[in-house]
């Protein structure tokens, strides 16, 4: 049975916006994660975000993680590049040292950076410190999709009445869809230089996004060398108790995604540099109950208190290592929770512990976004 690398989304859903759009809450972005399939080297989120009033200079974000510790950590803004390729597509989205470049639409996708990254550790990310030397930086990345994308809420019938209905629209932030890729590139950072092969994720989001109220998330994802894959988002239990968003898929290699949900996520509690049981359970609506174990092999975390956003909930971004049935692969997860449901290590800064007053939009920008 054929892959519809697709899903049945028309060429120019892959496009970028070719100027600022009108509506000034809009927003467009790329960002992927990318992990060797040995484990030695992680990209656990790199993208561009672009945001209307901002046009002329567009967010970054760049985590580059190895397993002895070593992060590489980027947050700023830079000069926007030109969003159109030499045949004059909108298929070019960069900024500063980083570009992304929709190369065959669900075909082929590349990224390149060049530029410095903060250096740190993930032990020093979860006390906070976010400060280091500069390091240099360099990868290009070429990314192919293998599965299907999933269009969240597509899926089931209640995740989609959620993001029509819910707050959770306003946190995915507009129509989004995310695929599965092969992998291949090369990462130079002080004078290393990794050339390999892997998997990753890639994510395509233009909308409005608002995140006032936002309490966390769980999000992983992980394609396997048989060809299978899953993937799923969903949030903590709302303050109030009520169902939120939960929606994820199987896929057995081939044909379409198998709808499924979650029924036991690894929620952030504890922060660890790596060795942590993430291991999930699944529901699939064909009855099955899909049980992949998993463990974090590389991390980078975001615990400082963000003075526009004083109650924005701590960020765990990492490389797993997942286990199905025997097949082992390396793959992403992001987690996000309120900073007073969080186990602190003793020693951290009291600060951390406890955030400074609930969310508020405020002052939203790109660079500071999950």
């Amino acid at each position: 049975m054929a892959i519809d690398l697709t899903g049945g989304l028309p060429e120019e859903r892959e496009d970028v916006f070719a100027d600022v759009p009108e509506n000034p809450e809009m927003r467009d972005s790329v960002s992927m994660w990318i992990s060797d399939d040995r484990g030695a080297i992680g990209l656990p989120r790199f993208a561009v975000e672009a945001y209307a009033p901002q046009w002329e200079a567009h967010g970054i974000q760049v985590n580059l993680a190895l397993p002895d510790g070593r992060v590489y950590r980027l947050r700023e803004t830079g000069k926007t590049h030109p969003a159109l390729d030499e045949q004059g597509r909108p298929r070019i989205i960069g900024a500063g040292p980083l570009a992304f470049r929709c190369v065959e639409p669900f075909r082929l996708w590349s990224a390149d950076f060049r530029g410095t990254a903060v250096r740190t550790t993930t032990a020093g990310l979860i006390d906070g410190h976010q400060d280091g030397p500069r390091s240099e930086v360099e990868f290009h990345i070429e990314a192919r999709p293998a599965v299907p994308p999933w269009i969240q809420g597509a899926l089931l019938p209640d995740a989609a009445e959620k993001l029509t209905t819910g707050v959770e629209q306003g946190f995915m932030g507009g129509p989004r869809y995310e695929q599965l890729v092969r992998a291949t590139g090369t990462v130079r950072v002080e004078g290393e230089e990794h050339t390999f092969t892997g998997s990753g994720l890639r994510i395509r989001r233009q909308g409005v996004r608002q995140l006032a109220g936002f309490w966390g998330h769980c999000w992983q994802s992980a394609l396997f060398p048989d060809g299978r894959a899953f993937g799923y988002i969903t949030y903590p239990p709302s303050p109030d108790g009520s169902p939120t968003f939960n929606e994820g898929f199987v896929f057995d290699g081939d044909g379409a995604l198998v709808p499924a949900r979650v029924v036991r996520g690894p929620f952030l509690r504890t922060l660890r540099e790596r060795g942590e049981d993430v291991s999930v359970v699944l529901e699939t609506t064909d009855g099955r109950t899909v049980r992949i174990e998993a463990e974090t092999a590389f991390s980078a975390h975001d615990t400082a208190l963000r003075p526009t956003m004083p109650g924005f909930p701590v960020l765990h971004q990492s490389g797993v290592r997942y286990r199905w049935d025997g097949c082992e692969t390396y793959g992403m997860m992001e987690r996000s929770t309120v900073r007073e449901a969080i186990e602190w290590p003793d020693g951290v800064d009291a600060q951390l512990r406890d955030s400074a007053g609930k969310f508020m939009a405020g002052d939203y920008r790109p660079g500071n976004t999950p």
